[in-house]
């Protein structure tokens, strides 16, 4: 386990749109470079950048064309390396996004598998035996290649699966086992691009669609779980300090196959969904726990939480996040001081949190924008960071009609620049948390987690980690609950008073006690 993750505190950096430092519209590698500062003033010592690999950008290169290549449009590889030795002086990891189960339909491995001739990349990629054998169970495109077959997709049409084998053999003249060698091939083929990046000074990976290699799996996916155990070995030798970081949420399987951390994210009925994005399927009402409106249940988070967190304990990480590149934003749902209250909760928490760029200042979901690189109905979630009231927010030179997507610019969008001097605006109070979880090894990633009053239906919500307590109110109405506790306030939103039998807290608040 990478020592460095116990008191990690990542910031997400969506690169296209987070600083251009040439004047195209689209933010780079040295625009990012430039923010080192920044990004650590936040308190976080390590970032997750999206795909930054060469690319056609149908899913905003999450399509690679060229897994040792950096995207011309963010710099070169030069760049890379020096925006890893710059962070590295500031004490700041830098973690790429790894794309495993597919690939662009333009890289090379699969224009060489699209041929008719056998070739070392025939079986790269998952094809039929014929171009007439195209079972309805799988998605499949069909009549795209010289090749007398049909290839199997992992997303979008245009990324062909990755062929790790079948778990379940239902079609043996064109399915192998993940032990075939082929199969394994590709897995060697991973491993290569990894020890790539790493050699050059990247710190590890966070792995998209981590569950979706070996095919026909359900539930626990053995053989998926088999490969990630076999890289974890890898890493452990040669790497030890690398660490990877799952998209599975299902931290108990994804932590027993081999990764450091896994996400915690907004799927349905899942624990996440229940505190910060639970709705009512026929009113459209929200009824999140940190909800203003008082129709959470805290307790269905913590039926899944607590099973989760006893059994990744002292193995892994749950990883909480504000949000990411495929979640609205929680503004959309939310008001400030609602995000302010949950952004507080989620860097209280065990496990290894991430801070969506922009969340700090409370950016907006912006609606009704036309998708942009298959972003569909995620793209209001990756407009540019607003970091001023210059023009295009700070984030551009370009013309406004030139820029990736457009800024918010209406009058009360939110930037660094008007937050920064405000000592109780979004930005500073997520400063405030962060660096009380840096100065307290009880509120950091190993520290434990104790549940004293969560009541179905009710609130506060208390619980304790070591010497610290923390009670949490983000409902519009007054609260109480039993409290027999002396301690002494340490960080405070809204208002709190405890008698030595129970406490009293303000609607929409949050108080962070130390034990006396």
């Amino acid at each position: 386990m990478p020592n460095w993750l116990k008191d990690a505190v990542f910031y997400q950096i969506y690169p296209q749109t987070f600083l251009d430092s040439n004047g195209d519209g689209i933010g780079d590698i040295k625009g990012i470079e430039s923010k080192l500062d920044y990004v650590k003033s936040l308190g976080c010592n390590a970032i997750w950048l999206n795909p930054i690999f060469d690319s056609p950008f149908m899913d905003a290169g999450y399509d690679v064309r060229n897994y040792y290549l950096v995207a011309e449009r963010y710099g070169t590889n030069a760049d890379l390396k020096h925006l890893f030795e710059t962070a590295h002086e500031k004490g700041i990891k830098i973690l790429l996004d790894l794309v495993a189960g597919h690939t662009s339909d333009q890289n090379e491995w699969f224009l060489q598998s699209k041929k008719a001739e056998q070739n070392k990349y025939s079986n790269r990629y998952i094809w039929t035996d014929s171009v007439w054998e195209a079972p309805p169970k799988y998605k499949f495109i069909c009549g795209m290649a010289e090749r007398d077959g049909n290839y199997l997709v992992n997303f979008f049409s245009s990324q062909p699966a990755l062929n790790y084998g079948f778990n379940e053999i239902t079609h043996p003249a064109w399915q192998h086992s993940p032990s075939y060698p082929d199969c394994k091939a590709t897995v060697e083929a991973l491993k290569d691009v990894m020890r790539f990046w790493l050699d050059m000074g990247c710190d590890g990976f966070r792995v998209d669609m981590a569950d979706s290699l070996v095919k026909n799996e359900d539930g626990e996916k053995p053989e998926t779980c088999k490969i990630w155990r076999n890289i974890r070995n890898m890493l452990d030798e040669e790497y030890p300090e690398a660490a990877i970081i799952s998209e599975w949420c299902n931290p108990k399987v994804a932590i027993g196959a081999g990764f450091h951390c896994d996400f915690y994210l907004d799927h349905d009925n899942k624990g996440y969904r229940h505190l910060f994005r639970e709705r009512n399927s026929k009113t459209g009402e929200c009824e999140a726990v940190f909800a203003a409106n008082e129709k959470g249940d805290v307790t269905k988070f913590l039926e899944e939480y607590l099973d989760d967190l006893k059994n990744t304990s002292d193995k892994g990480y749950i990883s909480f996040i504000t949000c990411n590149h495929d979640t609205p934003r929680m503004t959309k749902m939310f008001t400030p001081l609602e995000a302010k209250i949950a952004y507080s909760f989620i860097f209280l928490m065990p496990g290894v949190p991430f801070l969506y760029y922009g969340d700090e200042i409370g950016m907006r979901f912006i609606e009704g924008l036309k998708s942009k690189e298959g972003g569909y109905s995620r793209t209001g979630t990756r407009t540019p960071m607003q970091w001023d009231n210059s023009p295009n927010r700070g984030f551009s030179s370009a013309p406004a009609e030139n820029l990736y997507l457009p800024v918010d610019t209406s009058k009360t969008a939110p930037t660094v620049k008007s937050q920064e001097s405000d000592p109780e605006s979004l930005l500073n109070t997520i400063k405030k948390v962060i660096a009380i979880r840096h100065e307290n090894s009880d509120l950091q990633s190993d520290g434990d987690f104790e549940v004293v009053y969560a009541e179905k239906n009710k609130y506060p919500f208390i619980f304790k980690r070591g010497k610290f307590l923390i009670a949490v109110n983000p409902t519009d109405k007054e609260q109480t609950a039993p409290f027999e506790f002396e301690c002494n306030t340490v960080f405070e939103i809204g208002k709190t008073e405890t008698d030595g039998k129970k406490i009293t807290m303000s609607s929409q608040s949050l108080v962070l006690f130390r034990e006396i």
